[in-house]
């Protein structure tokens, strides 16, 4: 997979929030955007996921431009601010009716899946039950459990415990190994270092 952001600039409400960006994304590679909160980070990863479509410019994935060609990437896992499960299911109930909607996990994977980042793929306690940090590693595994050729996370660490930490580390070093295209955004410097090919500085909406 490869991803052009080219001449991107977007503007809500008179305000620029994004300003002229351009950069290249590969797979196989571990991406970081650092910056503080506010800086545009989430904005791109939004951005390129086809939440929000640029007011200039475009995101191109492997040819093909996102809101034109395509709505949004065919195949994509993404951690990004104000997700929520449904706080009435379980984590497991959680995660298969999200598979539903490909069909392409089966429930043995999403108990592995669970398992992976620190869930008991048995916990009957209902999502409203949870922890921060164990909604978190739902979100993870949400994001990761169909083997995305990308993967865009924003503060993936929030709540997250060193020994969960470890974890998601090894979950993503896999990923990289079988040619995911990974995006982290953190304000997090240790995050980045530990896992980021390229670590790409943002600032009021622009990369310096």
């Amino acid at each position: 997979m490869k991803i052009e952001i080219k001449n991107l600039t977007k503007k809500i409400k008179g305000n620029t929030v994004l300003e002229n960006v351009n950069h290249t994304f590969e797979s196989g590679r571990v991406y970081g955007l650092h910056g503080r909160n506010g800086s545009g980070k989430t904005m791109l990863l939004r951005s390129i996921c086809g939440l929000i479509l640029p007011t200039e410019g475009s995101v191109v994935i492997d040819g093909k431009v996102v809101g034109k060609d395509i709505e949004f990437p065919e195949s994509v896992g993404i951690i990004i601010e104000h997700m929520s499960m449904v706080d009435d299911m379980t984590g497991f109930d959680n995660l298969k009716a999200l598979a539903k909607i490909n069909n392409s996990v089966s429930d043995d994977d999403i108990r592995m899946c669970l398992a992976d980042v620190g869930l008991d793929p048995e916990d009957k306690r209902k999502v409203k039950k949870y922890s921060l940090g164990m909604k978190q590693k739902l979100n993870i595994a949400q994001a990761v459990m169909e083997k995305p050729k990308l993967l865009l996370l924003d503060e993936p660490t929030n709540g997250l415990d060193k020994e969960s930490i470890a974890k998601f580390y090894d979950i993503l070093k896999r990923l990289k190994a079988d040619g995911t295209l990974i995006i982290i955004a953190s304000h997090i410097t240790e995050d980045l270092d530990a896992l980021c090919d390229e670590i790409i500085e943002v600032e009021e909406g622009k990369l310096v």
